[in-house]
């Protein structure tokens, strides 16, 4: 695996028939130095809701950012090596430095004097579909996890949380986020 996933996106030609605009490989693929084998491959995005239903142009050319536009969604297929030993050498520059590539460093939350259980634990204000495409994968909460295996979805609602790969071959993960908002009767974290 190394992020090359093909992509066929369909729009509307001049007579308004249904036609193929492109197909190829999705040309927005981010790799992470410091975890060898991790690939994000964006695949879409839509701006807000509803979304807007035309040719334009492709909307993930530009910057990868962890959560959607506002009002929008995004969807990725990240490919997650298997979790070593490094992962204990994940200091809090390294974890900010891993995820400002995509713009989340804010989102970090495993950065407070260990009492996390993960240097790359992290919330978003989003509601994330996860399907494991292939391998197996397991999502860390606070205080408990869950292992998923192909063909398993997890609905994941602005939940503390991160994900490694006990395994020893890379896991799949295909993600659809949708821009939300916390209810303010959520405890604060």
């Amino acid at each position: 695996m190394n992020g090359k996933i093909r992509r066929i996106v369909t729009g509307h030609d001049e007579q308004g028939l249904a036609v193929v605009l492109e197909d190829g490989y999705a040309p927005n693929v981010r790799h992470d130095a410091s975890r060898p084998g991790y690939y994000l491959t964006q695949l879409w995005q839509t701006p807000t809701a509803p979304a807007p239903i035309d040719n334009g142009a492709d909307p993930t050319l530009g910057p990868v950012s962890l959560a959607p536009p506002e009002l929008g969604t995004v969807v990725r297929i990240i490919e997650f090596p298997p979790a070593g030993l490094e992962l204990r050498d994940v200091d809090a520059d390294a974890a900010k430095q891993a995820f400002s590539m995509f713009g989340g460093q804010h989102a970090l939350t495993g950065q407070d004097g260990g009492k996390r259980r993960h240097p790359f634990m992290h919330r978003t204000e989003t509601i994330d579909y996860a399907i494991v495409l292939s391998g197996e994968i397991t999502m860390l909460l606070d205080e408990s996890e869950v292992t998923l295996r192909a063909g398993e979805v997890l609905i994941q609602r602005g939940t503390n949380h991160a994900w490694t790969n006990r395994t020893d071959e890379p896991a799949r993960v295909l993600f659809v986020l949708v821009d939300g908002k916390f209810d303010p009767a959520l405890p604060q974290q």
